[in-house]
């Protein structure tokens, strides 16, 4: 039985409005994929939130309900949607033009999605260099920017009659830049959005917005957004949870599962390469090289957290580890990724592996969107602030504390997760060690 107590969890009550900066693929194919399920019109297949069991105490008591049931979480019935983008199309035309749900689908759901149309949005097109578009804020500083999201968002409060907020990023993919000054305090980063400092990344504004209206933000994409000082001091000041980055889902998903594998048999990796085609908004993003350099960073810092090449110099030291998306438009959504890997055992004798993954991007990205939303909203009722680390299994880049490196190893993440449910609710945290049972 249960030897503590259990966490104090505000209840589920009202409405969760859900806040996307970005309603294009990924941000469309969740909405959607929501009210199809509220519909009976498919399953949330991918999603922990909805779909997994959560075993508590010995295995022989067989009590492994679904989380959902284990956890207060937010009912599907009770999300309600809004969102920014450069562009004017309603998610429902957006969605038509993402292409990545069937068109006999999203005209079943048409009138839903034409309700949900795209504030004005903040731009910068020294952030994002192959897009533009007409729906965005335009003059004033940065902070008076910030101030209009923060009506955008109070306004759709208002008007939805949301009792409890989240936002997360859908956007595209941002230029790669590195923590400057005006990121190292919170009182520099307010003074540099008065100034219009370009140091400044769009992303960073709607982060911002977010935590100061107290509405917990996760970033889906690997741009430096709230994964700064000042924005960190900001999410604890203010007692609000907040996670990222860059959503875990095609390649970087098989990795993590392979990888720690291959660690785990002690089998030794001299090459890992790994390549993409993908046509959809976030190829043409990517296929700018210092858009490419953002995502390159977050997808190939996975492997040296996992592999612990300081502990296993003679297995991992020397990987030859290349990473590469190439932007196809004939394959939409569906992108295709490509996994060489040389490895070596005993003796040292080489073998290879390779790895052909023909998936959906926003179909992998859709679910996790969900599951981070339901979370995020589950640790603000839970009282819990700053950076949610067992969120973690949902992001390539997973955000830590300063100085502490992120687990990558997916079955870790995993067990990170259930075991903070566990601890939630006051059940005994699963260590898996067995002993008990053969006493």
């Amino acid at each position: 039985m249960p030897t503590q107590e259990p966490v104090k969890i505000a209840p589920a009550e009202g409405r969760l409005g859900v806040l996307i900066p970005g309603l294009g693929a990924v941000g469309t194919t969740f909405i959607a994929g929501v009210e199809a399920v509220r519909r009976g019109l498919g399953k949330p297949f991918g999603s922990l939130t909805q779909m997994a069991t959560i075993r508590l105490g010995k295995r022989t008591e067989g009590r492994t309900p679904l989380i959902r049931d284990f956890v207060p979480l937010a009912r599907l019935e009770d999300l309600v949607f809004a969102g920014w983008d450069i562009f004017e199309d309603n998610a429902y035309e957006s969605a038509v033009k993402a292409g990545v749900l069937e068109r006999t689908l999203l005209d079943q759901l048409r009138v839903s999605l034409e309700a949900i149309r795209p504030m004005k949005a903040v731009y910068d097109p020294n952030y994002l260099h192959n897009l533009t578009g007409p729906n965005i804020k335009e003059g004033g500083s940065l902070m008076e920017k910030a101030e209009a999201l923060m009506e955008d968002i109070e306004s759709f409060r208002r008007n939805s009659g949301a009792a409890r907020l989240v936002m997360i990023w859908c956007g595209s993919t941002e230029v790669y830049h590195k923590p400057a000054p005006v990121h190292q305090t919170l009182a520099a980063f307010e003074k540099g959005l008065a100034a219009n400092d370009p140091e400044i990344a769009p992303s960073q504004v709607y982060a911002y917005a977010a935590l100061r209206c107290g509405v917990p933000f996760a970033n889906g994409a690997p741009n430096l957004t709230n994964d700064v000082p000042a924005l960190v001091e900001l999410a604890r000041e203010r007692q609000v949870p907040h996670c990222g980055k860059d959503f875990k889902t095609g390649q970087t998903l098989m990795k993590t599962i392979i990888a720690p594998g291959l660690k785990a048999r002690m089998l030794g990796v001299t090459g890992w390469y790994s390549t993409n085609i993908l046509g959809n908004r976030d190829g043409e993003v990517l296929d700018d090289p210092a858009a490419f350099k953002t995502k390159e960073e977050t997808k190939l810092s996975v492997l040296d957290y996992i592999l612990q090449p300081q502990l296993y110099p003679d297995l991992y030291k020397d990987i030859f580890h290349l990473v590469r998306i190439n932007y196809y438009p004939p394959r939409g959504d569906a992108k295709e990724g490509w996994d060489n890997i040389d490895i070596f055992g005993w003796l040292g004798y080489p073998m290879q592996i390779k790895v052909n993954f023909l998936c959906r991007d926003s179909i992998l990205a859709a679910p996790l969107v969900l599951d981070l939303v339901l979370f995020l909203d589950l640790a603000q009722r839970a009282g819990m602030k700053g950076i949610q680390e067992w969120l973690s299994f949902y992001f390539k880049a997973p955000l830590t504390a300063p100085g502490l490196y992120p687990e990558h190893d997916l079955f870790i993440q995993l067990m990170k997760l259930k075991n903070t449910l566990r601890w939630m609710r006051g059940e005994d945290l699963i260590t898996h060690l067995g002993l008990e049972y053969y006493d």
